[in-house]
């Protein structure tokens, strides 16, 4: 398949995640069921993102098999404009994946809200200019 295709139809993918993890954001004060769906709406926003971006890299020649190495690559091209806050976000999303409790829930909550939405966001609006394109 065409890496240009493919990176434009995971975007559509990755903009259906972001949106829905925006939604949830929305939420005053969340049950711990909708936490759970905040929580796992962010893991896939980032996997989405990072695999977004990949494909885009690669449809431009640039090969880049880990996430670590994909933000690095993006970081480099300017689609990532904070390349530190990238790699915290890898970082909690792997911890997140494997644990779980009301407490880490809530903060990473706060996290997401007001520290990952704004660089998740920042990714998702370069990457949908470059679509429209």
């Amino acid at each position: 398949m065409d890496k240009n295709v493919r990176w434009h139809e995971r975007f559509v993918n990755l903009e259906n995640a972001f949106l829905f993890l925006k939604k949830g954001l929305e939420k005053k004060s969340p049950d711990i069921y909708q936490e759970a769906g905040i929580i796992k709406g962010f893991e896939l926003t980032f996997e989405l993102s990072w695999k977004t971006l990949k494909d885009f890299l690669e449809g431009r020649g640039t090969i880049a098999a880990y996430p670590r190495d994909v933000i690095k690559e993006a970081f480099a091209v300017q689609l990532i404009h904070d390349g530190v806050l990238w790699i915290e976000m890898l970082e909690t999303r792997n911890h997140l994946t494997h644990v779980y409790n009301e407490a880490q829930a809530q903060q990473a909550i706060q996290l997401i809200k007001t520290r990952y939405l704004p660089g998740l966001e920042q990714v998702y609006s370069e990457l949908k200019k470059l679509c429209s394109d």
